[in-house]
């Protein structure tokens, strides 16, 4: 098949590595350049993407990054070019369309636990924003698009972490926090284009919710730092199972995620 991808970050890079090894053709487009030998790179804007001189795309990926967490920043990036990029696509054959949100379309289960049976509550204008992108192409591919949703991504460092651990003195909520390993997700968005993946969405995690002072815990005694002080005074967060990932069958590889924060630590 011939792949595409908008946005070409390191997720991407990850499935587009594996694709290319079972001998499908990849196209990226990214705002930046990209040498990558095993790729052909278009280096465009999507506002105004231009996709009349490849060869037909059979399947295409979207993985977009904000530059900023703002609402300009996510309506700019998820919402706005959401328009360009299905004209471009108009002309060309789609198979699949592959595209990845967040599980913050479901932040209004405050404390709740959420599943692939959950209905997206978005309680902010960023998570409303990835639900309008969502359903613009869902529209425009109600047959080929799958929607994916991860939870917080890990894997590449600890640095965010170790930071946390050294400026967190007190803790005043019970906070869920959820994760998936890069190498995990990368993996499945490989995997998904297979026919056996059917479902309009999937919720893409390690279906381990931690409450985060936990997990900040775990690294200041590692670092051997002073410990937080807790007082919980509100929950927050939600606890996060990706029901429709484990019925599959595909499994995750990285199970134990302190297991690979303390590999991750011992690099440092």
């Amino acid at each position: 098949m011939h792949i595409l991808f908008i946005g070409y970050g390191k997720t991407s890079k990850q499935i587009a590595k594996q694709l290319f090894a079972q001998g499908h053709q990849i196209t990226a487009v990214s705002l930046s350049e990209k040498k990558d030998s095993a790729i052909q790179h278009l280096q465009q804007n999507v506002h105004q993407l231009d996709l009349s001189h490849i060869k037909p795309v059979d399947c295409v990926y979207i993985l977009l990054s904000p530059k900023e967490s703002s609402l300009a920043g996510y309506q700019d990036t998820f919402v706005d070019t959401a328009p360009a990029i299905l004209s471009a696509l108009k002309s060309h054959p789609i198979r699949r369309c592959i595209v990845v949100s967040s599980t913050r379309v479901y932040n209004g289960y405050v404390g709740e636990s959420v599943n692939d049976d959950s209905q997206p509550i978005a309680d902010d204008a960023q998570g409303q924003c990835l639900l309008d992108m969502e359903k613009a192409y869902q529209e425009a591919y109600p047959n080929e698009c799958t929607i994916i949703r991860p939870t917080g991504i890990y894997g590449g460092s600890v640095e965010r972490m170790v930071k946390l651990a050294q400026q967190t003195h007190e803790y005043h909520k019970l906070h869920w926090s959820n994760r998936i390993h890069s190498e995990d997700l990368a993996h499945f968005l490989a995997e998904v284009i297979q026919p056996a993946y059917q479902r309009k969405s999937y919720i893409v995690s390690n279906s381990q919710p931690y409450p985060l002072h936990e997990v900040i815990l775990w690294f200041q005694r590692k670092l051997d730092l002073p410990l937080l002080k807790y007082d919980p005074q509100q929950e927050t967060g939600k606890k996060i199972y990706a029901t429709a990932l484990e019925a599959s069958g595909f499994q995750l590889k990285h199970l134990d995620p302190f297991q690979d924060y303390a590999q991750l630590l011992s690099q440092k």
